[in-house]
């Protein structure tokens, strides 16, 4: 398995959990969303599962609730799949009163949802997710720092990248 690359987003997504009900996690494609939520997840519901995908669109219609089963936080990967799991989410959240329940991920959210569908405010706290910096990745040391630059700070470094690399 891959190693896994601690990031800022972790300690936001934590406190998110501590705070609201849900977190959906917003973001690019491969921006590192679901890799993200796995890392926190006791549970994962992966929606584009391609052998399961149009039974999980059916279930969301006929009873979401079960498609919520699992360890909190439980991870609903692509949610966006089957729109009504929003609800669902909401509706859990406002029963169960606690904290850290739920981590929605996906790499777009329907134009529109349906008339019916609830802000989700004071429940669900959007997250939004970018690609992960030079820093994360370990492409850089973190020598230079905007803050120093932006400070008048001195912001020299030496560094043994190679062209090649920084193309890469």
């Amino acid at each position: 398995m891959q190693e896994y690359y601690q990031r800022i987003a972790d300690k936001v997504l934590q406190e998110h959990l501590e705070s609201k009900g849900a977190v959906l996690i917003e973001g690019a494609k491969w921006c590192g969303k679901t890799t993200t939520a796995k890392h926190i997840a006791k549970s994962v519901m992966a929606m584009d599962r391609p052998d399961m995908t149009e039974q999980y669109q059916q279930m969301a219609r006929i009873k979401p609730s079960n498609l919520l089963e699992g360890e909190v936080p439980h991870l609903i990967d692509e949610w966006q799949i089957a729109p009504n799991i929003w609800n669902a989410v909401r509706y859990k959240v406002d029963r169960r009163k606690e904290f850290g329940q739920f981590i929605l991920t996906g790499s777009s959210v329907p134009a529109k949802l349906d008339e019916s569908a609830h802000t989700g405010t004071g429940r669900i706290v959007r997250m939004r997710m970018r690609p992960m910096s030079s820093f994360e990745s370990k492409d850089s040391t973190g020598q230079v720092s905007l803050l120093d630059f932006f400070n008048g700070e001195d912001i020299s470094a030496m560094d043994n990248h190679t062209i090649d690399d920084i193309a890469f």
